[in-house]
């Protein structure tokens, strides 16, 4: 097996989406993603991944058979300029509109847009203002 390395420190260690159509789904995140600055992890046979993001066909041995229903999903953004990148790549690519980049009233500087992906998940680009990070994230390698 080869070594490999993961970057954690976030809230979340992983999500996996259960989809019906693979490939829309994956030409659906690749561009999204990009535009985030979010690169692919690889693809599988019925799954691809990026980062702690786990997507998985609904025949896949991990999907057991059975979507798992609609979730919502939040990227990290580096600025608003980001956020508005990736509701126009989202709408681009199979995205559909679900909230238009701006400020949301969930504490000073949120600035986020909403997009439904192509199994309709909430999928969620926010700013959280000006803020500084002790650490992008952790490295940790296996």
């Amino acid at each position: 097996m080869e070594t490999q390395q993961l970057h954690r420190g976030r809230l979340i260690d992983h999500i996996q989406l259960v989809v019906r159509d693979l490939p829309s789904s994956f030409t659906f995140y690749e561009a999204v993603l990009a535009s985030l600055g979010v690169p692919m992890g690889g693809t599988g046979e019925g799954y691809f991944w990026a980062d702690e993001l786990f997507v998985t066909a609904i025949g896949s041995p991990a999907a057991l058979g059975v979507l798992t229903g609609r979730h919502h999903l939040a990227f990290q953004a580096q600025d608003r300029a980001m956020v508005d990148r990736f509701y126009q790549t989202a709408l681009a690519h199979g995205g559909k509109d679900h909230g238009a980049p701006s400020v949301r009233a969930y504490h000073p500087g949120y600035y986020a847009a909403f997009v439904l992906d192509p199994d309709g998940n909430n999928i969620e680009a926010v700013f959280h203002g000006e803020a500084t990070r002790s650490a992008a994230s952790v490295s940790i390698t296996f």
